[in-house]
C-alpha cells in the first residue's frame, strides 16, 4: 500500500496542522521568560541576580532534558496521541500558575513542572508526524511543524509589550487559558495512524527499554547524531535565552524592540529555512539517501559565519543581517533532525531516540545558559560565547557527513512515495 497516496495522506497533513499551534505555545512560553526578565525580577524581588535568573531558565531545561527520554519511551511503548494531548493540558495549567507566582521558589517549581510537560511533547509529536509521513514528505512535514516553534519564539517577543501595557502576569494567564481550550479541540480531532502502516516489517514490535537502548546505542551513527544535535544547539540556546539582553546592552535598545529584534529576525529566517530546507532535503533524497544529511550540514555551515559576525557586529543593521543568516541555517538544520533519525532508528525507537538527543543537547544548553548569566555578572563580553558556539557548530557539521543512513527501515511502497 502506498501510504502517501492513501486517504490517510490527507489526514497526515491535517496532523501537522493540528500540532502546529501546540509547538507555537510550547516555545512562546520559553521566549517570554527571557524577554520579560526585568518585569519578572521587579515583580518577584527574591530574584536578586542575573545568575539566579539564569538558574531559573536552566532548571526548566534540565528537567526537560532528563525527562525527554522518559517521555519519548512512554510515547513509543504506549500512545503518542495521548502524550501530546496530556502534555498540552499540563502546559496550560503550569503556564497559568506561573502568572500567579509570588516567590523565586515558586517560579523554580513551575519552571520545573513546565519541563515535565514539554518533555512529553516534542519527541512524541515528531515521532507521530514521522509515522504519518513515511515517504517523500517527511522533511517537509517536520519543517512545517517546526515553523510553529519559530512563530512561538517570535510571538514571545511581544511579551515585552504586553508587560508594558498590562502586566507580565497576564502573559502567562491568558496563554494558559488558550492552551486548555486547544487541548480540548485535540481530544476530539487528533487520532493515531493505522498501526499496520507504522512498521517497515509489519505490525508494531514489542517495545522494551532494554531492546530500545540496545538498538539505538549499538549504532555509531546514533552516537554521532546525538553529538551533532547537541553542538549547534549551544548557539540555539544562547540566542533564545540571552540575545534580547545582548542586543539591549550593545545597541541601547528598550526591552520591547530588543525582544522583537532578538526573536523576530531569526525566527522569520528560520521559518523560511525549514520550509526551503524541507523541500530541498526531500528532493535531494531522490538522488542520494544522504540528501537530508547534506541539507542539514549546509545549514550548520551557514551558522558559523553568522555567529562570528553577530558576536562582533558593528551596528544593529549588521547584527540583523547575521541574525537572518543564522536563522536560515538553523532552519535547514532543524527540519532534518527527526528525518535523519528515521534513517538510523526503527519507528518504535524514534521518540526515545529523539528524547535522548534532547537529554544531551538541553543539558549542555542549560549549562551554557547559567554560564552566560555568570559572564554577565562578571562583566565578560558575550562575544566570547558566540565565538565558542561557532567553533563547535563547525565541528558538528563535519561530523554529520560521516553518517551513512540505513536502507532497511522502509517498505518498498514507502520508498516509492
Amino acid at each position: 500500500m502506498n501510504f502517501a497516496n492513501s486517504k490517510t495522506g490527507t489526514y497526515a497533513w491535517a496532523v501537522v496542522a493540528m500540532l502546529w499551534p501546540v509547538a507555537l505555545l510550547n516555545y512562546l512560553d520559553r521566549q517570554m521568560v527571557s524577554v520579560i526578565r526585568d518585569d519578572i525580577r521587579a515583580g518577584i524581588p527574591t530574584i536578586t541576580s542575573d545568575a539566579q535568573f539564569g538558574v531559573l531558565m536552566a532548571i526548566f531545561m534540565w528537567v526537560y532534558a532528563v525527562l525527554s527520554p522518559v517521555g519519548g519511551f512512554i510515547a513509543d511503548k504506549f500512545n503518542r496521541r495521548w502524550m501530546v494531548i496530556g502534555s498540552l493540558f499540563v502546559w496550560s495549567a503550569v503556564t497559568w500558575l506561573t502568572g500567579h507566582a509570588q516567590t523565586y521558589t515558586e517560579m523554580k517549581i513551575y519552571r520545573a513542572l513546565m519541563g515535565i510537560s514539554e518533555a512529553c511533547y516534542i519527541p512524541a509529536a515528531l515521532a507521530l508526524i514521522a509515522d504519518f509521513h513515511v515517504g517523500g514528505t517527511r522533511a517537509r512535514a517536520v519543517g512545517i511543524h517546526q515553523t510553529g516553534i519559530y512563530a512561538g519564539l517570535a510571538l514571545g517577543g511581544i511579551g515585552g509589550y504586553i508587560a508594558q501595557m498590562s502586566s507580565w502576569r497576564n502573559c502567562f494567564t491568558w496563554f494558559g487559558a488558550i492552551g486548555v481550550v486547544y487541548a480540548l479541540v485535540l481530544l476530539f480531532t487528533l487520532r493515531d495512524p493505522p498501526a499496520a502502516e507504522l512498521r517497515a516489517g509489519g505490525p508494531k514490535a514489542r517495545v522494551t527499554l532494554g531492546t530500545t537502548l540496545r538498538a539505538l546505542f549499538s549504532q555509531p551513527a546514533f552516537w554521532i547524531l546525538v553529538v551533532y544535535f547537541t553542538l549547534p544547539a549551544i548557539a540555539g540556546w544562547v540566542t533564545k535565552n540571552w540575545l534580547p539582553t545582548f542586543l539591549a546592552d550593545t545597541f541601547k535598545l528598550a526591552k520591547g524592540p530588543a525582544g522583537l529584534s532578538a526573536t523576530g529576525y531569526i525566527q522569520i529566517a528560520s521559518f523560511l529555512g525549514v520550509l526551503a530546507g524541507g523541500v530541498l532535503a526531500d528532493r535531494w533524497m531522490h538522488t542520494t539517501p544522504r540528501g537530508r544529511i547534506f541539507t542539514s550540514a549546509i545549514g550548520v555551515f551557514l551558522c558559523v559565519p553568522a555567529l562570528l559576525g553577530l558576536g562582533y557586529a558593528w551596528s544593529l543593521g549588521a547584527a540583523i543581517v547575521f541574525m537572518l543568516l543564522f536563522g536560515l541555517g538553523w532552519g535547514f538544520f532543524d527540519c532534518n533532525n527527526m528525518p535523519i533519525l528515521c534513517q538510523i532508528a526503527r519507528p518504535e525507537h524514534r521518540a526515545t531516540g529523539y528524547g535522548i538527543m534532547n537529554l544531551v543537547s538541553i543539558s549542555v544548553g542549560g549549562g551554557a545558559t547559567v554560564a552566560l548569566g555568570w559572564m554577565r555578572d562578571a562583566g565578560i563580553s558575550f562575544s566570547l560565547a558566540f565565538v565558542v558556539s561557532a567553533v563547535v557548530a563547525l565541528v558538528s557539521a563535519i561530523l554529520i557527513l560521516i553518517v551513512k543512513p540505513r536502507t532497511d527501515l522502509e517498505t518498498p511502497s514507502q520508498k516509492a512515495s
